[in-house]
């Protein structure tokens, strides 16, 4: 067993290492490269609440949109998570996750996500007083699938791949297909219907240091090709997310351990259009019944202080989960996200 351990923590040091090649570190700031932006939007309310720290500690099925290596780590057999997000502008996004264990403590899951942008009143360019004329109204949306296989290979060790496809429907669009302005007549305009999907794929890795409750966790999301759209190309949000936590509590008073833990997270970010993200979290819990949370984004435009609780009981074999989530979110709205989930 030791042996193996031994191999799983150069596994993963190996895989850190290639992550944080030049190429990721460059502190090249590239705004405005990526599109499908909803794929980055934090789905779990638990992780939203600690700082959107996901990678480590989300053990539901919810954990996959943040690290496809976490449902290994699930405590029961089955487990299934619905979430529900009031994000900002009137947008918003539900989720339903499910992970079942299989042999060879291999965990399978599978997730969908959609997102409603609300109602747009559409408009294009007229020869008239008010210089254009109404199109209608128009409503934006998108959606992700994705199938997680996960394998915990020791009591410290899982890593995890997720496929997902990804889809957009921007809506539809009046195009001038021939003509040279509003006023010739040989002006032809068309209805285009502007939707895409595509594949993509996640790789995480989570190890266990086995004391004082240290944990690492490393991520790679949204590995896609580029889409094209009209001329323009562009690829997903691609990011490479390095996570560690620990639990204050068995350093600080070791005997009250079965009582109360409290987990110290911190999230580094590297995003393909962006600088360096860093992401810090704090959870307390209560008897594996009752947590409170919070945590603090750096180097975002608007989002900062983030907060919530959590609440865990059983009923005979049946464990229940109830997860609240807030985030600041600048000149918008707050955010706030609820998950609610159960397992056996």
């Amino acid at each position: 067993m030791k042996k193996r351990n031994t191999c799983d923590l150069w596994f993963t040091l190996l895989i850190l290492a290639g992550l944080l090649s030049p190429a990721s570190l460059a502190g090249v700031e590239k705004k405005a490269q990526v599109g499908f932006r909803f794929l980055e939007n934090p789905v779990s309310a638990a992780a939203l609440g600690r700082g959107d720290n996901g990678v480590l500690g989300v053990t539901g099925a919810d954990g996959v949109y943040a690290n496809p290596s976490a449902i290994a780590w699930m405590p029961g057999k089955a487990d299934v998570t619905l979430s529900k997000t009031v994000w900002i502008a009137d947008m918003g996004y539900s989720s339903v996750s499910a992970a079942l264990k299989g042999p060879l403590n291999m965990t399978v899951g599978v997730d969908y996500m959609s997102m409603d942008y609300g109602d747009f009143y559409g408009t294009r360019r007229a020869e008239n007083d008010d210089g254009f004329v109404e199109t209608g109204v128009f409503s934006p949306s998108a959606w992700v699938a994705g199938i997680t296989l996960s394998q915990r290979v020791s009591d410290r060790f899982s890593y995890g791949l997720r496929i997902k496809y990804a889809y957009q429907d921007y809506g539809t669009a009046q195009v001038a297909t021939a003509g040279k302005n509003l006023s010739d007549t040989a002006l032809v305009i068309i209805d285009r219907d502007y939707n895409h999907g595509a594949p993509a794929m996640d790789i995480g890795t989570t190890y266990a240091f086995g004391f004082y409750g240290i944990r690492f966790g490393a991520v790679i999301q949204n590995f896609s090709q580029e889409i094209q759209i009209e001329r323009e190309k562009f690829p997903m949000p691609f990011r490479v997310c390095f996570s560690a936590d620990m639990d204050l509590m068995s350093l600080l008073a070791p005997d009250k351990v079965d009582e109360h833990t409290l987990r110290l997270g911190v999230e580094s970010l590297h995003p393909r259009d962006f600088k360096e993200r860093i992401k810090f979290g704090m959870e307390y819990t209560l008897h594996k019944s009752f947590f409170v949370r919070s945590g603090y984004l750096i180097n975002y435009d608007e989002r900062g202080l983030t907060a919530g609780i959590g609440i865990r009981t059983t009923l005979g074999k049946t464990h229940f989960v109830f997860d609240y989530g807030f985030q600041e979110f600048g000149n918008f709205k707050n955010v706030h996200a609820f998950s609610a989930g159960f397992g056996f």
